[in-house]
């Protein structure tokens, strides 16, 4: 459905797309993502036809959007990162503007405004201004807006970025909904545990594409261990561990301590160290690695490799 091919753009000096290739199958919800300053915004712009490429292309069904612009933006949803709709205007007035300017036939418009209202569950809210609503909300508004002409392929600019936990449960039952209605979906975002909802991802680190493929077989590309455990001190214990020769990242997550190592460290050195410093264990486990781990992983392997070396 998308074919972006040796795409790069530059900003003066700044490289923030780099010779990047890229292939997204149609109906498919296709995740990039990658830590903010990773060029995902920049990619989303040129995909959307609002941003020139510097150089290669991005091909939709064989079509250039240099070429073909307009034609393809009409077939288009693209909802940016920053909220950008009329916070003045009412969630009906917001849809009815996009539905004008999308040339929305009036014969069809009410019904299709009703299913999308129907849809993102703003019915009880369609009076009340975009301001007003919550960030859940206003995210489930541009939705909205983004998909009142039916496009087949929809652009979604990190969505859920400071949305609460169910707000994003909800909007993401939405996509799912959408792709069962033949929507392809290109989403970007900086969570992590997004990932493992998508049907494919490409991992992307300041404009350069690291890996991709599903879920499962970028976590078949991860060299190491995983080890989760609770002490009597997390913290004591993360400062003890994080130094250890073999021990390549360490966290706390909540009550968690989460460590990856070497694939050959040998596990009694984290007991000896901390048995050491009197810091007993109270729960550990090996565990599989989590999409972040794997993207911190390949991240620091690129680096190791020579400058022509790192796109896979």
């Amino acid at each position: 459905m998308i074919e972006i091919k040796n795409l790069t753009k530059d900003f003066n000096s700044l490289k923030a797309i780099d010779n990047l290739s890229l292939k997204v199958p149609e109906n498919e919800i296709f995740g990039l993502i990658g830590p903010d300053g990773s060029g995902k915004t920049t990619l989303m712009r040129m995909l959307a036809g609002i941003m020139n490429l510097t150089a290669g292309d991005i091909l939709y069904k064989d079509k250039s959007i240099a070429k073909n612009t307009e034609e393809i933006k009409a077939f288009l949803g693209y909802m940016p990162q920053k909220f950008s709709l009329y916070g003045d205007l009412s969630v009906i007035e917001n849809i009815n503007f996009y539905a004008d300017i999308y040339l929305v036939p009036k014969k069809e418009r009410a019904e299709t405004i009703k299913k999308l209202l129907s849809f993102s569950n703003l019915s009880d809210f369609k009076d009340r201004p975009a301001d007003k609503l919550s960030g859940g909300m206003k995210q489930k508004l541009g939705l909205s807006c983004a998909l009142i002409h039916k496009p087949r392929i929809l652009l979604l600019d990190e969505p859920t970025n400071g949305v609460d936990p169910l707000s994003r449960r909800e909007f993401w039952n939405i996509l799912y909904d959408l792709k069962t209605q033949g929507v392809t979906i290109l989403i970007s975002t900086p969570y992590m545990d997004e990932a493992a909802r998508c049907d494919g991802i490409a991992l992307i680190d300041k404009g350069k594409l690291v890996f991709t493929g599903s879920p499962k077989k970028i976590r078949e590309e991860y060299a190491g261990n995983v080890i989760e455990m609770i002490t009597s001190d997390n913290i004591l214990a993360f400062e003890a561990v994080s130094v250890l020769e073999g021990v390549s990242d360490a966290s706390i997550v909540g009550e968690v301590l989460h460590i990856n190592t070497a694939i050959d460290f040998p596990p009694e050195t984290i007991n000896n160290k901390l048995r050491e410093i009197s810091i007993s264990i109270i729960d550990k486990k090996s565990i599989e690695p989590t999409i972040e781990d794997v993207y911190i992983y390949l991240t620091k392997e690129r680096q190791k490799l020579p400058s022509e070396d790192h796109k896979k």
